[in-house]
């Protein structure tokens, strides 16, 4: 909430950064990142805490065209381990302070329960091969979709203040380099990266997949959102659209992750016009699609750590540099107390 009743504007930001105890600029990127935050939250004591990280998990019927490294059952193998906690994203957010769960909306085969923090909101099990198929049909999309949007619901009610979503899902680099491509209308050669790690034939293979599915669907328009991420997106991908769409929606500030959570920004902020100027891009990724998908959402990165897992670990490695530019504006002293 705004901490006055004027509005909170980048001069208004800008003339408390520059009253602060420092040399005017001397925090460097770390003074935009305060921007950021002050113009999100509409005050100029933005608070990161509390801090709600949701993973979304689903399969992609894409991996039987031989672009991954590893096979679909991988990803409830690394759910299994996030439900424990044990995985990179479970060890940062705990390490952080943050809430974390996992929310099963479209895995090949259901898990166990799983204590509080893993949540099996799936109807369907797995999309189609987008590059043959519709990977998702609507009521799949709004499915997807209104899971992301009660999570992030949830969050808020609770409090939160802060929202990272992140994924899990093989083959899930292909259906987002395919949704930045649509979105982006880009050069096909800069969209997909190695993903998780594949040799040069499968790379070769996986840019033909993405071309022949971007060149099957490029005649969509931007504004039919819906039907974009319904030919080549993923379960996982719409619940995080949803998650930020929603998030952004009440007031949360929105950090977003690498190429999968950004292919999602993409398409909540195309569906929810101004999503993106809630969000904040944690870092960039490795994978040549993603500073793509940034340009076209005006973002720029806290961080480039030459990351590349997904699962929400770029969001939550800059995560302390939210939580420092936050202290900064809100909490030091101003040349006007100086005693000269």
């Amino acid at each position: 909430m705004p901490n006055s009743c004027q509005s909170i504007d980048t001069a208004r930001v800008q003339a408390r950064l520059d009253n602060l105890c420092k040399p005017p600029g001397s925090l460097g990127q770390l003074e935009a990142v305060a921007q950021r935050l002050c113009l999100i939250q509409q005050t100029l004591a933005p608070q990161t805490r509390p801090r709600q990280v949701t993973v979304f998990a689903a399969d992609h019927g894409v991996t039987a065209e031989g672009v991954t490294a590893w096979p679909s059952a991988v990803t409830a193998a690394v759910v299994r381990v996030m439900q424990t906690g044990r995985t990179a994203s479970g060890v940062f957010a705990q390490s952080l302070g943050c809430d974390y769960e996992v929310v099963d909306v479209g895995l090949l085969r259901p898990l166990p329960p799983c204590g509080d923090t893993y949540i099996d909101a799936a109807e369907r099990r797995g999309s189609g091969n987008l590059l043959h198929e519709a990977a998702l049909d609507v009521a799949d999309f709004d499915h997807a979709w209104q899971v992301g949007v009660q999570r992030a619901a949830m969050a808020c009610e609770a409090g939160k203040r802060l929202l990272i979503g992140g994924e899990m899902g093989i083959g899930n680099t292909t259906s987002a380099s395919c949704l930045i491509g649509l979105f982006c209308k880009c050069d096909r050669n800069l969209l997909v990266g190695r993903g998780a790690g594949i040799d040069d034939e499968q790379l070769e293979r996986k840019r033909a997949v993405v071309d022949a599915a971007i060149r099957r669907t490029e005649t969509l328009k931007l504004s039919d959102a819906k039907r974009i991420a319904c030919q080549v997106g993923g379960l996982e991908i719409v619940a995080l659209a949803g998650f930020f769409a929603e998030g952004a929606k009440r007031g949360a500030t929105v950090l977003v992750d690498g190429l999968i959570a950004t292919s999602a920004a993409l398409v909540a902020d195309a569906i929810v016009p101004e999503t993106s100027k809630s969000m904040i891009a944690g870092h960039r990724s490795t994978e040549p699609g993603h500073v793509v998908a940034l340009a076209k959402l005006g973002l720029t990165p806290v961080l480039d750590l030459q990351m590349r897992l997904g699962e929400a670990t770029g969001a939550l490695a800059a995560l302390p540099m939210l939580d420092l530019a936050a202290a900064m504006i809100r909490d030091m002293g101003t040349l006007d107390e100086l005693a000269w």
